[in-house]
């Protein structure tokens, strides 16, 4: 959880600033949130596999249960919160900081 709510703090965080940009990249806009995300995939992606959303986690989840994949293991619907409530954490305490500071 707490890997959750780092990662998803420092993306939101840093995309709330990269929002109102000093100097414009132009066509290369995303280029700064795309390395921001592959830091944060090399850092901390070990732990979740970059699950820095309920999305990336929930949708293959979904489909591993619903498929008929041979030999497959169980979904492990225990865990399946955390990739949820931790970005709402994360995302909420990012929101929280930047409009504190800025």
């Amino acid at each position: 959880l707490l890997s959750e709510v780092v990662a998803t703090f420092v993306l939101v965080f840093a995309v709330l600033n990269m929002a109102a940009p000093r100097f414009g990249l132009g066509a290369m806009n995303a280029l700064p949130v795309g390395l921001v995300v592959l830091g944060i995939g090399v850092s901390l992606g070990g732990t979740t596999g970059y699950a820095m959303n309920a999305a990336r986690d929930l949708g293959p989840r979904l489909m591993h249960a619903l498929l008929p994949i041979p030999g497959k293991r169980d979904s492990d619907w225990g865990y399946a919160w955390v990739p949820v409530v931790g970005p709402l954490i994360g995302a909420a305490l990012a929101a929280l900081v930047y409009n504190a500071n800025f």
